[in-house]
């Protein structure tokens, strides 16, 4: 039997060792956040039926996080499950208002503008943020507390600046940054799949 080339071992280990850490992880979720995802599960449901509405922010990947979460509730993320849409906008799909609030106000305080525009007490913010340390996220927090608006993070590391600033912070136990994005998009559906099955389920 022919020996596989090094660099083939080499991938394959690679492969499982980041799967394996990705898993290890996940299990350190269920270890640490789960009375935290409840919480938040709780928040979300108590805004819809308050006819109330989410929004989200977040910078690079953690941006994507944002946009596929809202899209998972205006659309739904159980294809067994038959509902109306639910009010929520990801912040950083609009190029135009990225980009002027960016040149005129400075890219710190794009999602703080839109914060202030969009939302009204009652609603939820979610900031996506793997340090804890994004000024723009940060300060939509401190405008969405301005606004008596509930306020929610999905974080890594030791949660950053963040932390400190919302009403629940999940913060994923890892200082990877790809373990910490595949924490929070997993800790979102868990979220987003139970508030559909709680409310129409």
């Amino acid at each position: 039997m022919a020996h596989l080339p090094l660099t083939l071992v080499y991938r394959q280990s690679f492969i499982q060792d980041s799967l394996k850490a990705s898993a290890e992880t996940k299990m350190k979720i269920a270890e640490q956040c789960s009375a935290d995802i409840s919480k938040a599960i709780d928040i979300i449901i108590n805004a819809f039926n308050n006819k109330k509405k989410i929004l989200l922010c977040g910078n690079g990947g953690s941006a994507a996080d944002a946009q596929h979460l809202a899209t998972e509730l205006v659309i739904r993320l159980s294809p067994d499950i038959k509902r109306p849409g639910l009010p929520a906008f990801a912040l950083t799909t609009d190029a135009s208002n990225l980009t002027a609030g960016s040149n005129d106000l400075g890219y710190e305080n794009v999602f703080a503008r839109s914060v202030e525009a969009l939302g009204n007490e009652g609603d939820v913010l979610i900031g996506i943020s793997t340090s804890g340390n994004s000024t723009s996220v940060n300060n939509a927090f401190v405008k969405a507390r301005e606004k008596k608006m509930a306020t929610m993070a999905f974080l890594g590391k030791d949660g950053g600046k963040s932390k400190k600033l919302v009403d629940l912070a999940i913060v994923v136990p890892s200082d990877d940054t790809q373990r910490i994005q595949e924490g929070h998009i997993t800790i979102g559906h868990i979220i987003l799949q139970e508030v559909e099955q709680e409310m129409f389920g």
